[in-house]
This record gives structure tokens, sequence and C-alpha cells, in this order.
């Protein structure tokens, strides 16, 4: 079973929780599965890196499909994470994605496919000490991992206040975000993750409160900006296409519409070739498509995944294939 967790506490002493035991029930269904196991079966036999490897569900499938043939390795920043890929024989490295091409060099390989799938885990919102939950009382954590510079709590008690609702209005998309910060900033200072929704709510006109929970969006906004998680996307995108070898692929699952856009802008830059005007006899722009498009449009969880997978309502998948280096 995977030792206690070693996450180091965060500042005030707030500790992260460990992921589930070996044999306990997989805490992280995979949305998206089947796609994903389709769009690497051409690039198989290959090194294949889930670079948000968490519950493992990828990486398990892959295995299950693949075989041998397919030598996976996985990425996280949690170290409970890390010590959940024994339990099914694949090596994860402690490491920010981000980071992508420094992992890769230190494993020596070159691989074939690279699979991002962004966000949070159902058991991260679940464990109410990881401190996710607007709905459940727990810490103001929300570190993905040990190498976040700064906890939730420091953002909403210390942060000042034109910050917090740039955040808030820039990652959580929130029409409120003005209000809302100055209800954070005179409820000092939060405690639980509970004590600040309520803040939230408080703050949000009497219409909004009865459409879905009114702190959704502002705990996303939190969490992203503690874990720095649009920079992370764009950088590992970036290290993911100059890594992976030619005629490999690399594929992101995006949950709303900020991730979508960066993955979606990226793979489109990628996929651009000759930019002259077309009445042009000879190129002069020597602009070569580094990609090809896999998906013209994002792929979608169909009917019954959702039915057993609530999650997956919001995958959106994009694929690319690496036509030059």
């Amino acid at each position: 079973t995977p030792p206690a967790s070693h996450l180091v506490p965060a500042p005030g002493g707030l500790a992260m929780s460990q992921y589930p035991k070996q044999g306990e029930p997989e805490f992280h269904r995979p949305a998206l599965a089947a796609e994903v196991v389709q769009l690497l079966e051409p690039v198989i036999p290959g090194v294949i890196i889930d670079a948000t490897f968490g519950g493992g569900g990828h990486s398990r499938r892959m295995r299950e499909v693949f075989g041998e043939s397919a030598e996976v390795f996985g990425i996280d920043r949690d170290p409970d994470a890390v010590a959940n890929g024994a339990a099914i024989g694949v090596e994860v490295v402690q490491a920010n994605f981000a980071d992508l091409s420094a992992v890769v060099g230190e494993l020596g390989v070159e691989p074939s496919g690279v699979l991002f799938d962004f966000g949070i885990s159902s058991h991260q919102v679940d464990v109410a000490e990881r401190g996710f939950s607007y709905r459940q009382t727990g810490p103001l954590d929300m570190r993905m991992g040990p190498d976040a510079r700064v906890t939730a709590a420091e953002i909403v008690n210390e942060w000042p206040e034109r910050e917090i609702a740039r955040i808030i209005r820039d990652y959580g998309e929130e029409r409120s975000a003005g209000r809302i910060a100055r209800a954070i900033v005179a409820g000092r200072p939060h405690e639980s993750t509970t004590g600040l929704a309520e803040s939230v709510a408080n703050a949000m006109p009497a219409g909004r409160r009865r459409v879905g929970h009114p702190a959704r969006r502002t705990f996303q906004a939190i969490r992203m900006a503690v874990n720095a998680e649009l920079d992370s996307i764009r950088q590992g995108l970036d290290a993911a296409i100059a890594s992976v070898s030619t005629g490999g692929r690399v594929i992101a699952i995006s949950y709303h519409s900020l991730e979508d856009r960066i993955v979606k802008r990226r793979f489109a830059e990628g996929a651009q070739g000759c930019v002259c005007p077309p009445d042009l006899p000879v190129c002069g722009c020597e602009n070569v498509a580094e990609l090809r498009l896999l998906t013209r449009k994002p792929l979608r969880a169909t009917e019954g995944e959702i039915a057993e997978n609530k999650r997956a309502r919001s995958a959106l998948l994009r694929a690319v294939e690496k036509v030059a280096a």
C-alpha cells in the first residue's frame, strides 16, 4: 500500500491527505478513455507519457489494451499519486507537467504519445482535507502538489482586493468578481472552505444563489491561481510538442473554456502552414506546419459514458499529430 502522505505542510500547518490504498475503489474514473486509446493505437508500440497521472485511470486502460507494447510513464505533482503508480506498475515522476521536457530528458525516452487530462480528480474534491470543495468543511489549501507557492488561505487572507477580483474575473469568468472580492476582504480572516463559500454566497445577488452553487466559479479561480494552472498548460503543451517524435500524437482533455481555448489556439498555430496570399506563385513565408489536427472539433463523451461518470459531461478532447520537427 502507498505510504502515508509526505506532502509538506502548507504555511500554518495545513497538510494534504493521501490517496486511497491499493485495493480501494478507483477514485478517478478517466473521461473519454476509449477515445484516448483509439487515438494512441497508431503510435503503438511506443512510449506514452501520461502527464497528469492522478489515480492512473488512463494509464491503467492503456496497459489493459496495449499490454507490453506500450511503455507508459506518468507525471504528477502530488507525491501520493506517484506512490499510487506502483499499484498498476507504472513509474510516475513527481513533477509539474510544465517541466515535461526535463522529465523526458531524465527518463531518456522519446515519447510517441503524450496525454494531458487537465483539472482535478473527483477524489481530490471529495476529500475535504484537500481544501478544494465548497460543500465540505476543510482547510483553505487547494494545492495540487507541494511545489505550489501559495495556498488558498494566503490568497483570500493576504492578497489585495484588486488582485482577488482579477483572478476571480479572469480565471472564474465571474461577472460579480468585484463584489465577491470586497466580501472576501471584509470577512477576513477566513479559516475554512465552507466559511469562504458562505461569504461568497452572501455577496451574490439573490437570483444567482438559485442557479448552481454560487461559490463554484470563485473556488475554481482560486484553485487555478494557487496552482498556476494556465501557465502550466501553455508550457506543458509546448514541451509535449517539442518532445514527441515525428508521427507522434499529443492529446489534451479540458473541462472548461479557459483550458480548451489554450489547447485550441496552440494546436491551430502548430497546424498552420503557408500563410502567403493565394495568388502568390511561389511560397515566400517558408512556414511549414508542425502539426496535423486529428480533431477539427473537440470530442465529447457519449450519453452512456456521462450516465456512468458525470465529470465526463464537460470533457473536451483535442488531438494532434506531429508532422515536422
